[in-house]
């Protein structure tokens, strides 16, 4: 800061008369005093502009602090009004500095019971600073929680001056640790998801090697099946025509020691049961082979509306005639890239598990809606039903082959294991999610096709 040029220095007129009984050498005296006092108060004068100048900078050094403070401050005096603010807290209530001078600063708080909470607060302030958490009223006139750090404010001669209130909205830190956990949540189900697949690619090379040891074999039995059946037929008019002719009394004896004809009425339905058994057998070893094997169908344009009306309508003609559905249609451009047959099997599998969930449960029903997903980039098609749901522990099993909750004959397991390799095939995603007896969601994610497929 620039400083005021110095005073000139006084002069005496020539014509001042000399006082009478002061010689020369006192005359001299008063002069030099003169000017030692004037030099002194130029010194001080200097001083003085120094100190202006150092109190101005550290005036806005201060105004500086506060204006880069995100936290909301409040100074006020004893008897709670309010003589000091940021641009922070202004911004927060919507009023000016100058218009908060002066006023209560209770008038900042939502009501009565907050009130009383400073007033809590200040009184822990006299043993130490304390904090609590205070409802102030935003600009838009809505509470907004702010941590708040009391402290006593004193002045120079030690006596209290009033109080010093800091605190930070918390709004923003809630916001800020919502996002966070849900970003948190979004990384845990990608790395269960990036588990879950190699945990399916591994199964599904184990599974292939299952399946190639186990295809010949069953191959043998089901044809030694089909001769066996013949030969059976065979020995069955043989035998009958041995036994229309008379037989020696011991060849009837050793025919109803051996129960020879007990032995040829069960023979039928001995052959049938195993063949049956064998059968099943090979519908696993197939349903195996097309959980582990890549699919070489030639993928086509596909209208899931077509797919989704087409699985409704055979899984109706076979065992669940009459269980609702509710089907909402997509828009016309609601088409993947993919295996007509094996899509039809991924959602024709999918309605009948949601229809066996669903058996013996009077008003229970099945709601299909394909949607958007992934920001436009792909198509879900969401499979919600009202039944009992399923249980917590069984979710991360639930796409495992041959785990199933059906009884015994009911299902084979490999039903949504074969669905999700199928999805995933096609470069898409087979996810679910339960709540315990309030149904479950099933969504099939599919890619939409790159521009320009035909």
């Amino acid at each position: 800061m620039p400083t005021s040029p110095p005073r000139p220095r006084p002069e005496l007129p020539a014509e001042t008369a000399r006082p009478e009984g002061l010689d020369e050498s006192a005359w001299v005296d008063v002069i030099h005093k003169m000017d030692e006092v004037y030099s002194q108060l130029i010194a001080d004068e200097v001083a003085l502009e120094e100190k202006n100048a150092a109190l101005e900078q550290s005036q806005q050094f201060i105004f500086g602090l506060l204006a880069s403070m995100s936290d909301v401050l409040v100074a006020c005096n004893r008897a709670g009004e309010i003589e000091e603010t940021n641009p922070a807290l202004c911004a927060l209530v919507g009023r000016s500095d100058d218009a908060l001078r002066g006023t209560p600063v209770a008038a900042l708080l939502a009501d009565g019971d907050e009130t009383r909470r400073m007033q809590a607060l200040v009184a822990q302030a006299r043993q130490a600073p304390a904090s609590a958490e205070l409802q102030l009223v935003d600009v838009q006139g809505q509470r907004v929680p702010v941590d708040f750090n009391c402290s006593e404010r004193q002045d120079a001669a030690g006596r209290l001056a009033g109080h010093v209130f800091v605190g930070r909205p918390m709004g923003e830190l809630k916001r800020a640790y919502h996002e966070l956990r849900q970003t948190h949540e979004a990384l845990k189900q990608t790395q269960q998801q990036l588990l879950h697949s190699e945990k399916m690619a591994s199964l599904g090379r184990l599974v292939a090697g299952v399946a190639h040891e186990l295809n010949n074999p069953i191959s043998f039995v089901l044809g030694n099946m089909a001769a066996l059946r013949r030969y059976g037929e065979r020995l069955q008019q043989y035998l009958d025509a041995v036994h229309a002719a008379p037989q020696p009394p011991a060849l009837q004896a050793a025919r109803e020691r051996l129960r020879i004809d007990a032995l040829l009425a069960d023979l039928p339905s001995l052959v049938d049961g195993m063949a049956e058994g064998a059968q099943r057998t090979a519908d696993i070893v197939a349903g195996l082979r097309r959980f582990s094997v890549v699919d070489r169908e030639d993928h086509t344009r596909l209208a899931l509306d077509s797919v989704v009306e087409r699985a409704i309508h055979w899984v109706r003609k076979g065992t669940a005639p009459d269980f609702d559905v509710v089907f909402t249609p997509p828009p016309a451009d609601a088409v993947v890239l993919g295996s007509p047959g094996q899509l039809l099997q991924v959602t024709m599998n999918l309605i009948q598990n949601a229809a066996d969930a669903c058996a013996g449960l009077p008003g229970r029903q099945l709601r299909i809606a394909v949607e958007p997903a992934d920001g436009g980039r792909a198509w879900a098609i969401v499979f919600a039903d009202d039944g009992p749901g399923i249980a917590p522990e069984h979710l991360s099993r639930i796409f495992d082959p041959f785990f199933t909750t059906k009884a015994v004959g009911k299902g084979t397991g490999l039903g949504l294991s074969i669905s999700y390799g199928i999805v995933e095939r096609h470069g898409g995603r087979l996810a679910v999610s339960s709540t315990p007896g309030a149904g479950a969601v099933f969504v099939v994610t599919l890619p939409r096709p790159p521009a320009g497929t035909a």
